[in-house]
């Protein structure tokens, strides 16, 4: 599989982002959508769409996407949610979901901070792919996309557009 991440849109999905994540069988989108469900499912339109609602989310967009998403891709656990800190520095929620299922990838958004990290603690590649979206404080808009195979993680690949 040739996973896109994405986080923090706010309802913006430049033809930049669209173009970098064209090659992905999948998206997995870490919440604050923005833009209401019909910019959801212009995503979804787009390529195949995991995704968590944000603390930004309208109700329409949380009865689609869940608060959580735990699931199997190609060999590996996945957990995401929006708000999920980094390793040594968790929620006391997100680190109770890591101790009750022990994903092997943990995604989540929120804070416009692409981080890349391995947590020796929980053995997971913890995963924040910063903001792709327009509103916030950052400078450069992110995304990222990696093939997982047979449970290899490679290829992992960092798209910046500045703003």
């Amino acid at each position: 599989m040739f996973i896109g991440v994405i986080s923090d849109t706010h309802g913006v999905f430049s033809d930049e982002f669209k173009k970098f994540l064209e090659p992905v069988d999948e998206i997995w989108h870490a919440g604050d959508f923005g833009g209401g469900i019909d910019f959801v499912h212009k995503i979804s339109a787009f390529k195949p769409l995991v995704g968590v609602y944000g603390n930004c989310d309208a109700q329409e967009i949380r009865f689609e996407c869940p608060l959580t998403q735990l699931f199997n891709c190609e060999g590996k656990k996945v957990l995401m949610t929006h708000i999920g800190g980094y390793p040594g520095h968790y929620p006391l929620n997100v680190r109770a979901m890591i101790d009750a299922h022990r994903p092997d990838i943990f995604v989540c958004g929120h804070s416009h901070i692409l981080k890349v990290m391995h947590d020796d603690t929980y053995n997971l590649l913890a995963i924040n792919p910063g903001a792709a979206g327009l509103q916030g404080w950052q400078v450069v808009r992110t995304a990222l996309r990696f093939h997982i195979d047979e449970g290899r993680i490679h290829s992992m690949e960092v798209f910046e557009l500045k703003r």
